[in-house]
């Protein structure tokens, strides 16, 4: 091995310099018993990400224009209220937000089914709090979603 293998498997990180040497992990969500591709599978990061974005952006301006009398710092501050209720409210019901609806994520249980209210409230809290979210497993679950035995996947 030269120094070049050693600095990209450094900067790979560990998992792809155990693939590199034949250990095999699996598909994102084959431990959950999920599809690989297609719907039911576990939903990509990208999506996930443009889905957060969507719904900030709506609690934004909905806390601007009502609620924070045209001062950005106090509009932030409803604006992670807003965001909370929002998730509470819409992945309690239909289980989507706004964004994950319009780029095609729902978010169901480890088994499949809906989310309880409690466990639809840990994970927006959790989600609130930012920190649990971007602590992820080998199925790029965020803790936030572990803690409340849910999965987003694509429909």
């Amino acid at each position: 091995m030269d120094n070049r293998q050693a600095i990209g498997s450094w900067l790979s990180g560990p998992r792809a310099a155990a693939e590199e040497m034949g250990v095999e992990f699996g598909y994102r969500g084959e431990g959950l018993g999920l599809p690989e591709k297609g719907p039911g599978s576990v939903a990509p990061l990208g999506r996930r990400f443009g889905a957060i974005f969507i719904d900030w952006a709506l609690c934004m301006l909905i806390a601007y224009a009502f609620l924070a009398d045209g001062e950005p710092q106090r509009a932030g501050n409803w604006a992670v209220l807003i965001f909370v209720l929002l998730s509470l409210l819409t992945v309690g019901t239909v289980g989507c937000t706004p964004g994950k609806r319009l780029l095609g994520l729902r978010v169901v249980g480890e088994d499949g089914g809906r989310l309880s209210l409690p466990r639809v409230l840990l994970r927006s809290v959790l989600l609130a709090i930012v920190i649990p979210a971007v602590i992820w497993d080998r199925d790029t679950r965020g803790l936030h979603d572990r803690l409340a035995r849910a999965v987003q996947v694509r429909i």
